[in-house]
């Protein structure tokens, strides 16, 4: 331990101790409004500290920078899921969260040292202006985008502003070979949360949600209402590595199949209030089946949908064993526009069972890092595999045995694909290759329809052997000799990469799900319903 350190230490543990009753003073919003170092005695306390700091210290000292870093400290010894926002990261969430942000509508991607838009946003502000998938975006305002070596974060600050502020850019499009300006005013950019739905067969939908934000049930519900006009019966819902979100936005997607005054979910506080939300009578899925997907990364509000639905014998829970987190954070602001997410009660699946698996104080690491562990014991090929503790066994209205202490257990297991993995680092080199192709050739694909790509095209131009041929072999290392079952793999996602770039996410899915393990069980249990 350094001299520095052993200074450092004692003034730590003050900040954080002062700051801990800071904030357990400031949840107690029924008796008073707590202002930061107002006049209790501990605040005037750290108050004073900070000062001395600040312009008594032998050094120059960053005490924001202190201030943060002890602030995460101490929520670490709380529980995995109380966190610290700093202020230059609370936008970028609470954007996410909002399910927009204020920009110009494209999607893009350095390519070879060019900004390039990727995909013009149906309905945006680019699309208005005229902007076209492989412009190349040269100068925006004034600041030269292209040449030069510029991080994601760079761009999004250049391209993001304030709402009906205009953005002037200098493009040059390849396909006409000259230089347009473009003047375009920024406006909301939606950030979706429902990746992709479309019919699997005549009676069978699906529906795949990314996250549950404050936009994600107006995004389901539409969605939900076209599969029914096509002739939905039943319905996939697909939440696997979906991590959570808004309990509200949750509650709201389960009521749209369970009847009314069926419980969903419970909380329970520090006081042990408990607060119970109820399915109402405006669902309208009520009568249909919901398979969810469910894997290691669905999370929270994952976890309420597929544990609300298990309990409540309304439909079929297929997949892996959830990740199992069963505490509800609270966002709080500190005044400086950052916040603490601090967790404020733990919820309950109807059936009155704790999903939340266990943590210690000491570290986050391997409760966030848990999907090794349970491959090693073997639970990713086994439900067998699966340690459950029979104190924690529920059972549902209709008889099901089902268990608390960690995850939602599927009612259909389904183990992990082995046969559908390849070297990561041919991810990068697809995607480069795709986009590569169809810059070139974008005019060919300018009326081509999906199933002439995917029957004809596809096969034809020989897209596979041309991506294998244009991988340098020091290329990130990738070995271009493949196995027949990599070969599957890798083909797959070429096509479903293809036809996103050509056509939309709903077609990549399409084509990303051909062989998908889950969803082919699913097929299976729709035919033994549908006898």
């Amino acid at each position: 331990m350094t001299k520095k350190t052993k200074i450092y230490l004692p003034l730590l543990l003050s900040i954080a101790i002062a700051i801990g009753i800071f904030i357990g003073s400031s949840l107690d919003y029924k008796k008073k409004t707590i202002t930061f170092f107002g006049g209790t005695p501990q605040e005037n306390k750290i108050k004073r500290l900070i000062n001395f700091i600040q312009y008594e210290y032998v050094d120059e000292v960053d005490t924001d920078s202190l201030l943060d870093g002890t602030i995460k400290n101490m929520l670490k010894k709380l529980d995995p899921h109380s966190v610290y926002i700093p202020a230059k990261e609370q936008e970028g969430i609470a954007e996410t969260m909002n399910g927009k942000f204020v920009g110009i509508g494209i999607q893009f991607r350095m390519y070879k040292d060019s900004l390039t838009v990727i995909k013009v946003l149906k309905n945006g502000p680019s699309e208005k202006a005229g902007l076209k998938a492989g412009d190349r975006i040269l100068i925006a305002n004034k600041d030269t985008l292209y040449g030069k070596n510029i991080n994601s974060d760079y761009i999004l600050k250049t391209l993001k502003g304030k709402p009906n502020t205009q953005v002037n850019l200098n493009i040059y499009r390849k396909s006409e070979n000259k230089s347009i300006l473009f003047t375009i005013i920024r406006g909301d950019v939606p950030i979706k949360s429902v990746d992709a739905f479309y019919m699997i067969n005549d009676n069978l939908g699906y529906i795949k949600i990314n996250k549950f934000a404050a936009t994600t049930y107006d995004e389901f519900k539409e969605a939900l209402d076209l599969l029914l006009e096509e002739g939905m019966k039943k319905l996939v819902l697909d939440l696997r590595h979906n991590p959570g979100g808004y309990l509200q936005v949750a509650t709201e997607i389960i009521d749209e199949f369970l009847e009314d005054k069926k419980l969903i979910v419970f909380t329970k506080n520090k006081g042990l209030k408990i607060d119970n939300t109820y399915a109402t009578s405006k669902g309208d899925f009520e009568d249909g089946h919901v398979f969810v997907l469910i894997n290691g990364a669905s999370a929270s509000a994952s976890e309420i949908v597929a544990g609300a639905l298990q309990d409540n014998d309304k439909g079929t829970i297929v997949g892996r064993r959830s990740f199992g987190k069963g505490l509800v954070q609270q966002e709080m602001n500190l005044g400086d526009g950052s916040a603490v997410r601090l967790t404020v009660s733990r919820y309950y699946t109807p059936t009155g069972r704790s999903i939340q698996k266990p943590y210690n104080h000491s570290g986050n690491d391997e409760y966030f890092n848990e999907f090794e562990k349970r491959y090693i014991h073997g639970e990713l090929m086994s439900i067998d595999s699966i340690k459950v503790v029979d104190s924690l066994k529920f059972v549902t209205p209709k008889g099901k045995i089902v268990y608390g202490g960690g995850g939602i257990i599927p009612d259909v297991f389904v183990s992990i694909d082995t046969t559908n993995y390849f070297n990561r680092g041919h991810y990068r080199s697809l995607n480069d290759f795709v986009f590569s192709y169809t810059d070139i050739y974008r005019s060919d694909f300018k009326d081509i329809t999906l199933n002439y790509f995917l029957e004809k095209y596809y096969k034809n131009h020989e897209l596979f052997e041309k991506y294998l041929k244009s991988i340098p072999k020091v290329h990130l290392g990738l070995n271009l000799k493949v196995t027949p079952l990599e070969k599957q793999s890798i083909n797959t996602y070429l096509k479903a990469l293809f036809v996103r770039e050509l056509f939309n996410d709903n077609t990549f899915y399409k084509v990303f799900n051909k062989h998908d393990k889950m969803l082919e069980e699913v097929i299976r249990l729709d035919r033994r319903l549908s006898y």
